[in-house]
């Protein structure tokens, strides 16, 4: 018998709580994270400490660069520009366009509440004032990455805008040249050469070698350095979220195209041989045709070895249920950074699903159409944290400000109300301080006012 690619998870005939689900779903090992997070901790400290030179070093080191300049000259992004593919470059500017198109619509409006005669209550929108991007450069070129961190920040009205990605040896010492290219396009002329930790550190605590100032916010995928980082400088800065391996579970009934189906699948776990993808149906002859067709495209595939590692591991697998019903509460427990619905009457279904980071729906809209040009982010929540996080988007990029206006005669119809709760608390002085102003003006006691 020919062994699967991916692992069977029967949940059919099972009455499991959400509990239970969320223990059933594939899920990867958990990492060394003790051991990763004292080499981040290290690293980072080192930065603080030495600057460019541990910036330098670590280059050499992880990246086998000797860099004379940590920051990209503006003539390499123009030359990078000038040098694109002409097919890439309108791609990326059709990409651009369908991002920009989404991403302006989204920034929220002003509220301004009359909360009664004289007293008014605004939430009003900031952007942050500075943002370091971060955008990855190991096993594949993430142009798309740079469009969906820049787009949303200039919708949002970020003014300033730094961009990292690691050096590359084959390009002299400088990212590669795509991502130049990209960051070209939309106007971002702070570039700098660094990657991992380091550069997380570096945007945290600023570079003042290099001239590098410190950001607001901190956005952008990585590995479980990067992730780590983001996590240990929080709270110094702000960040989007600690996005791990991507992932993808398609909910899908006997209405689904088996090779489509296995297509996309593949497409997730060409990124990373710890990506995750999950088919959840309730149909065994589809589960069966799926896993057919990943041992057929599996074959012709470029990045086999990866994508082979990726669909065995313990984070993949096939999960039957015995209904779509069970398949939503399953896919739900999961939360997947992308999931696909292809079934009968996929947006109604898709419509019942509450957590996930993006939901494609029909077979017409596979996960690579939101990696590029749908319009949508693809900066996601992952590991389960769609459950309680966004992806991100311009609001990533702005801060509510409450704004509060009363006037005398509407302060003075809710003082007793404050006092009465000041005192509730034993904090009087909260109290005092609204009495005062009415004292400061007639003498008179707050009862006679």
């Amino acid at each position: 018998m020919t062994k699967q690619l991916l692992r069977s998870i029967d949940l059919r005939g099972q009455q499991l709580t959400l509990a239970q689900l969320r223990r059933a779903v594939p899920r990867a090992a958990a990492d060394d994270t003790a051991g990763v997070e004292s080499r981040v901790r290290e690293i980072i400290a080192a930065v603080r400490e030495r600057g460019a030179q541990t910036l330098r070093e670590l280059a050499a080191k992880f990246d086998g660069v000797e860099q004379a300049e940590v920051r990209v000259p503006e003539a390499a992004l123009e030359q990078a520009l000038k040098e694109l593919d002409p097919a890439i470059r309108e791609a990326l500017e059709e990409s651009i366009k369908r991002a920009k198109l989404v991403a302006e619509r989204q920034r929220p409006e002003d509220v301004a509440v009359q909360v009664a005669r004289g007293a008014r209550v605004t939430l009003r929108w900031q952007p942050v004032g500075r943002v370091g991007l971060y955008v990855p450069g190991g096993l594949a070129v993430y142009p798309s990455s740079v469009v969906m961190n820049v787009v949303p920040a200039l919708a949002a009205g970020v003014s300033s805008i730094a961009l990292a990605s690691p050096p590359q040896k084959e390009f002299g010492g400088l990212p590669h040249p795509t991502i130049l290219a990209a960051a070209a396009l939309l106007g971002v002329t702070e570039v700098y050469a660094m990657g991992g930790a380091q550069a997380i550190a570096a945007f945290a605590y600023g570079v003042d070698s290099i001239e590098l100032e410190p950001v607001d916010l901190i956005t952008g995928p990585g590995n479980a350095y990067v992730a780590t980082a983001k996590r240990l400088v929080k709270g110094m800065v702000g960040i989007d979220s600690e996005a791990g391996p991507t992932e993808i579970a398609v909910l899908a009934d006997h209405t689904a195209s088996a090779a489509l189906v296995a297509a996309d699948l593949i497409s997730q776990a060409e990124h990373d041989p710890a990506a995750a993808a999950v088919l959840v149906t309730p149909s065994v002859e589809l589960a069966e045709a799926v896993q057919a067709e990943l041992r057929k495209q599996l074959a012709t595939t470029k990045h086999q070895e990866r994508v082979g590692q990726g669909l065995e591991g313990e984070q993949s697998a096939v999960v039957l249920v015995d209904s779509l019903d069970q398949g939503l509460a399953v896919v739900d427990a999961y939360a997947a950074e992308h999931l696909e619905v292809i079934t009968e009457d996929a947006a109604a279904i898709a419509a019942r699903v509450r957590n996930a980071g993006a939901i494609f729906i029909g077979a017409s809209s596979p996960v690579s159409l939101g990696d590029y040009c749908a319009g949508s982010n693809h900066v996601l929540p992952t590991s389960g944290t769609a459950a309680f996080s966004s992806g991100l988007g311009v609001q990533t990029f702005l801060r509510g400000i409450q704004l509060i206006d009363y006037d005398r005669a509407a302060l003075a119809q809710v003082a007793e109300h404050i006092v009465t709760l000041a005192r509730a608390e034993d904090l009087p002085a909260h109290g005092d301080a609204v009495t005062a102003r009415f004292r400061e003006d007639s003498g008179e006691s707050f009862g006679e006012v």
